[in-house]
C-alpha cells in the first residue's frame, strides 16, 4: 500500500443530494478553508463527475463520487484550479505544497 501525503487525516466531507438527484448531482463540500488545487475556498469541490453541465451522469454512484474525491486529493487537476493559493503552490512550489498537505491531514485526526 502506497502512503500519501494526505494518509493520517480524517477529512470531514458533506454530501447534499437535492430533490433532483439523481438527475442532479450531489453537491460535496470539505470545511470551508480546507487546503487543495481543486476546493473551492468555500469548500465545495471542483470535479468534473459532479458538474452536472459535463460529467455528471445519473449512474454514478456514491461510492464512484467518493473514489473520485479520494483520488483528486492525491493527483489534484491543475487544468480545473478552484483556489489560488493550493493551485499555485502546487505548480510552483511542489515541496512546500507537500509539506501544507502534510500539515492539514494533522488538522484533522482520525475519530477514535
Amino acid at each position: 500500500m502506497n502512503l500519501t501525503d494526505w494518509d493520517g487525516g480524517y477529512y470531514p466531507l458533506t454530501m447534499h443530494f437535492s430533490d433532483d438527484y439523481p438527475s442532479k448531482p450531489p453537491k460535496c463540500k470539505f470545511p470551508q478553508g480546507f487546503f487543495h488545487p481543486n476546493v473551492y475556498p468555500s469548500g465545495t469541490v471542483c470535479l468534473s463527475i459532479l458538474n452536472e453541465d459535463s460529467g455528471w451522469r445519473p449512474a454514478i454512484t456514491v461510492k464512484q463520487i467518493l473514489i473520485g474525491i479520494q483520488d483528486l486529493l492525491d493527483q489534484p487537476n491543475p487544468s480545473d484550479p478552484a483556489q489560488t493559493e493550493g493551485y499555485h503552490m502546487f505548480i510552483q512550489d511542489p515541496a512546500e505544497y507537500k509539506k501544507r498537505v502534510r500539515q492539514q491531514a494533522k488538522q484533522y485526526p482520525p475519530l477514535v
